[in-house]
């Protein structure tokens, strides 16, 4: 840049050199702004780069070997599960028990050549053997007698148990199609495949039908497991999205998990309603992320808010190509250590569990704080790092509220763990036709989960309350509910005979 020959100019000069450099100095501002925006963009394109790749463990790498583990328990502890373990299994499966001789060709003595002298002396230790029989349907064909008095009367036999009016499907197929959808989470074309392959060609149509006539009988004990969240001192809750076909917008599916129960909520959209319309002014401890739809109901006077430690650790493993993260990572890690030490102690949600967090787990809490304090300002605001500071340091009394209840974990993987069925089966069957399906989707899924939270077969378990349900009174209907319920008693050789 040549200054002005003629010093007559020298405002003009001063004028314009004044705007350049403030034309510059805007240049320098945009060139800042748009090198944190590729900061951000860059960021984004990792992690979506980590996720196409498949690897999301948050599993560290030891540097070094870890130290022998002590054995848990003594050999006779171990002895007794095994034993324990193996009756179970007996009990539960079929058992056949075949008789193997001993081949023409060995039943002479090698010595002295007769066989008269051979005698049977017992058997040898059994040798067992598991086999898989491919499972299997039947189609009962009951011929109802009729008999009829000279004087008018008819009477005839009682129709089998349905599910509904005029179908050909008894409550044990309609269960078996429930859990092989909400449990293994097969697409209806899948089973559609499965069930031609087995004899029973059946559209999707059928299936569809089927499917949603069993959330329509089962509703009832829906209402019946919803109204008990409120109820309940210590719920986690979370949620998930998935599509409907006649909707731009996404849809959600929630659940609510209490120390019973699984509950799923289906809503069109991820405001605040669905939680407060599930839990309204129940008091107690909810454990969620730190979504906004959950400011409602955990106000004063309501429920108090427990974070979720694993968020707080996600966030900062995603960074950890950073060294201070290190750092953080190891007090989180013996924070959980401490919690599986109460866990193998069995005092968990016990006031030696309390005991244990405050004199042990409370002061890495607070070392993990005072590292989020140090570092507060040592990274680019927009930072992944920086975010996860922040998140640590504005969320500190949410996250450090299972120091103060021993009934809370530290994290909310169990809402997360009960999402998980809603992911794989919207990876398979991708969407829902309407809002009416979503509802009947959460209704299922409900009644599915509880059952394997309780440890309760879902398929025994929807075959007997599809039956009894349409008889059952509507004042004891929590009777039902997967927590609660009783198998039937299992029929005499005098019934099953006149069965037959």
């Amino acid at each position: 840049m040549v200054p002005p020959p003629d010093d007559e100019h020298d405002c003009g000069w001063k004028a314009y050199s004044a705007a350049q450099a403030a034309k510059l100095d805007e240049q320098n501002a945009k060139l800042s702004d748009l090198t944190e925006k590729l900061a951000v963009v860059t960021a984004k394109l990792d992690e979506l780069s980590k996720r196409s790749r498949g690897h999301r463990s948050e599993r560290r790498r030891s540097p070094k070997m870890p130290p022998p583990v002590a054995p848990k328990s003594d050999p006779s502890e171990a002895e007794k599960k095994r034993r324990a373990s193996a009756e179970l299994r007996n009990t539960k499966l079929e058992t056949e028990i075949v008789a193997v001789p001993v081949p023409p060709e060995g039943c002479r003595c090698p010595n002295c050549g007769g066989d008269e002298k051979i005698r049977n002396v017992g058997f040898e230790k059994p040798s067992t053997v598991y086999e898989y029989v491919p499972g299997y349907f039947r189609r009962r064909i009951f011929q109802r007698q009729t008999l009829a008095c000279r004087c008018g009367y008819i009477v005839t036999a009682p129709a089998p148990d349905r599910v509904g009016e005029k179908t050909r499907y008894a409550p044990s197929f309609i269960a078996h199609l429930v859990v092989a959808k909400c449990s293994s989470s097969m697409p209806q074309y899948r089973l559609e495949k499965e069930y031609r392959n087995i004899g029973i060609p059946m559209s999707r149509s059928t299936m569809c039908g089927l499917f949603h006539r069993g959330a329509h009988e089962l509703k009832p004990l829906y209402t019946a497991a919803l109204g008990l969240v409120p109820l309940a001192a210590d719920v986690h809750a979370d949620e998930t999205s998935i599509r409907q076909i006649d909707i731009k917008k996404k849809a959600y599916i929630w659940d609510f998990v209490t120390p019973e129960l699984i509950v799923y909520c289906y809503a069109a959209d991820r405001s605040g309603d669905t939680p407060k319309r599930v839990l309204g002014d129940s008091q107690g401890r909810l454990v969620v992320d730190q979504h906004t739809g959950y400011n409602a109901i955990t106000k004063p006077g309501k429920r108090t808010r427990a974070g979720c430690l694993a968020h707080a650790r996600r966030k900062i493993f995603e960074n950890s190509e950073h060294p201070e993260a290190k750092e953080a990572l190891d007090l989180i890690g013996e924070i959980y250590a401490i919690e599986h030490e109460a866990k193998g102690a069995g005092i968990v949600g016990t006031d030696a569990h309390l005991e244990l967090r405050k004199f042990r787990s409370r002061p890495i809490f607070a070392k993990l704080l005072c590292w989020g304090r140090r570092y507060r300002h040592s990274f680019e605001p927009r930072s992944g790092i920086a975010k996860a500071v922040r998140y640590l340091l504005r969320n500190h009394r949410a996250l450090g509220c299972f120091l103060r209840h021993p009934t809370i974990p530290p994290d909310n993987n169990p809402a997360e763990a009960g999402l998980r069925r809603i992911a794989v089966g919207r990876s398979n069957y991708l969407f829902v036709g309407h809002k009416e399906s979503g509802e009947d989707h959460a209704i299922l899924y409900t009644l599915v989960a509880s059952c394997e939270k309780n440890g309760v077969n879902p398929v025994a378990y929807l075959t007997d309350v599809l039956t009894r349900i349409q008889t059952h009174p509507a004042s004891r209907i929590q009777e039902l509910l997967p927590h609660r319920w009783k198998p039937p008693d299992p029929p005499t050789h005098a019934s099953a005979a006149m069965g037959a």
